[in-house]
């Protein structure tokens, strides 16, 4: 009967395996898919702001701090502005500087990542002592105090955020990179003549195409808070344009008497993060990123 276990041991191992190969894509399918529908309702919802919020954001009225009612969902924040249009039009800001500087980001930590792990010896040397120096600091406080030199406007916060989070950006590239350049088809596309910026672009980065996109999905997550703090502080966009953080920063002394006021940008801030949260997670199940499958 030992035996016989025993023996079954490494089928059921085997079996279980399997079956953990078959559901593990499958949940991440489904998480996937599921994160592409928030964000799909994100974004849509975001574009259309204008043509569905349903009074103009900066149009204040004589109800200020008005609780829920049929003319105003949300309620009315301290001047009379309707809290719901505020939250869709400020949306709008709010993603804009996200997905700009996280793009910026992208295209920066890509081509030094590149350049870095490709190309090695001093180069690699040099661009990674000068990340180390902006890495060394918090994300944050190194936010505050950029913002706080250039102004706080909307072309430096992109700036800012994209400066901050370009070195952990060029490390997702980098370590793939390291590897790859050694690999076997690598070393054949050098042997054949091949230049290589051809070799870089043809047979490297597609290597690291995965890590970077959920590297990405991650980094809009954390920029999503990094944003709305740096506005909730007064560093944020300025006035009169909405945005979730400085919402939060005019309602916080009136949210005893006006709650809706601040669990309304805290809720689109809290949905914006778990999107792209849940859309990072699904990603790196479906590309099996960090997987040992």
């Amino acid at each position: 009967m030992s035996e016989a276990a025993t023996t079954n041991e490494p089928a059921i191992a085997g079996t279980r395996s399997a079956v953990a190969r078959r559901v593990r894509p499958s949940g991440g399918r489904l998480l996937l898919g599921f994160g592409l529908a928030m964000l799909a309702i994100l974004v849509l919802v975001t574009l259309l702001a204008p043509l569905i919020s349903p009074y103009d954001p900066s149009a204040t009225s004589p109800n200020s701090l008005e609780g829920s009612s049929p003319q105003h969902l949300l309620g009315t924040d301290a001047i009379g502005r309707d809290v719901l249009s505020r939250i869709l039009v400020g949306g709008r800001t709010t993603l804009f500087v996200t997905f700009t500087s996280v793009a910026f980001a992208l295209v920066a930590g890509l081509v030094l990542g590149l350049v870095s792990g490709y190309v090695g010896g001093w180069v690699d040397e040099a661009i990674m002592r000068v990340l180390d120096v902006v890495f060394a600091f918090p994300v944050f406080l190194l936010a505050i105090a950029v913002v706080a030199a250039l102004g706080p406007t909307v072309p430096n916060l992109i700036l800012t955020i994209a400066i901050v989070y370009t070195p952990a950006m060029s490390r997702v590239v980098r370590a793939p990179v390291l590897s790859v350049k050694k690999w076997d088809h690598v070393e054949a596309a050098r042997s054949v003549g091949m230049s290589e910026f051809r070799i870089v672009i043809r047979h490297v980065l597609p290597m690291v195409v995965s890590p970077i996109v959920v590297a990405t999905s991650l980094t809009l997550a954390q920029t999503i808070f990094t944003v709305t703090a740096l506005s909730f502080l007064g560093l944020g966009p300025p006035p009169p344009d909405p945005n979730w953080g400085g919402m939060l920063a005019d309602a916080r002394q009136f949210m005893e008497l006006a709650p809706l006021t601040v669990v309304g940008p805290a809720v689109a801030i809290v949905f914006a993060t778990l999107t792209f949260i849940v859309l990072a997670n699904g990603l790196r199940e479906v590309l099996d990123v960090g997987s040992d499958r």
